[in-house]
């Protein structure tokens, strides 16, 4: 696969989207992010997912990262900050616990049959073969049904 670097500056919520210009970046950090690492980025670059479908899968994607759903070897005590979420008169628990309960409930509205493939390609990061075969699915069957379960998940998340 080939890298789409581009170069984000580096805050502490993370690396923001929207570097600016060069020129008024001096003294600030900045980070090389690999834009072809996602494999809903990768699906949309080829024209197999709408902007709608992939807002909804990087929502979805961001509120499983907000709710710290992801495995880790040992215990974290460092929240994760994210600027502008929305949430800004909640602590850092309720942030968390209101990303938790947007995450179930979007995977919810995306349904039991529609669900496993969801998180798989989309939080979790797995290629749709990996995601196929892993759930013993025939090739090439898993674009539809993530199509579909991403339009349930922007229909949850209210995105035009």
């Amino acid at each position: 696969m080939t890298r789409t670097l581009a170069e984000r500056e580096l805050t502490s919520e993370g690396p923001r989207r929207c570097a600016g210009d060069p020129a008024t970046r001096r003294g600030k950090r900045s980070v090389a992010v690999n834009l072809a690492e996602s494999p809903l980025t990768w699906l949309h670059a080829r024209g197999h997912l709408s902007d709608r479908q992939l807002d909804a899968g990087e929502r979805l994607r961001a509120d499983w990262e907000r709710a710290q759903l992801a495995p880790s070897v040992t215990m974290r005590w460092d929240p994760v900050r994210i600027k502008g979420s929305g949430e800004s008169g909640l602590a850092a628990g309720e942030r968390q616990l209101a990303a938790k309960a947007r995450f179930d409930a979007a995977v919810a509205a995306a349904g039991p049959g529609l669900a496993d493939v969801l998180w798989r390609v989309a939080c979790a990061g797995e290629s749709l073969p990996v995601a196929e075969k892993a759930l013993a699915w025939p090739a090439r069957s898993g674009k539809l049904v993530l199509r579909l379960a991403l339009d349930r998940v922007a229909a949850f998340y209210r995105l035009g």
